[in-house]
């Protein structure tokens, strides 16, 4: 059986790796490839979006002690979670002649699986503190 790691940092958590990863792929190619008129529309969202779920999350881990305040951040990035499955989803239907439509495809569906881990994550915490 696999032995779970201790939770020390923010760091720790694969959702939080895992967005940020995510993040830099969506600055580096998807962002740059959409067209000028985007700039304060689907640009915009999806800078501001992406770079947002891992923020919340390492500012709720320094809330971490307080249930609500944590809860309150972990709710808030996985609303940027679904922002950025809709975003995509935009960027793929209106811009395939721009963007690699399989890329978003498969950031569509690690954003749908980083808010279930999110949703998992607030339901479990009473555990994790008490490891």
């Amino acid at each position: 059986m696999e032995e779970k790691k201790r939770i020390t940092s923010f760091q720790d958590l694969e959702v939080y790796r895992n967005s940020y990863s995510s993040m830099l792929i969506v600055m580096k190619d998807i962002v740059p490839k959409l067209p000028s008129n985007e700039k304060y529309d689907l640009v915009d969202q999806l800078s501001r979006a992406c770079k947002a779920i891992p923020r919340l999350i390492a500012e709720g881990y320094a809330k971490k002690h307080q249930k609500a305040g944590f809860q309150k951040y972990l709710d808030d990035a996985m609303a940027e979670c679904n922002e950025m499955v809709v975003s995509l989803n935009q960027s793929k239907d209106l811009y395939s002649q721009n963007i690699d439509v399989q890329l978003c495809i498969q950031l569509i569906d690690h954003y749908d699986k980083y808010g279930r881990q999110l949703y998992k994550l607030s339901k479990a915490w009473d555990s994790f503190k008490r490891r």
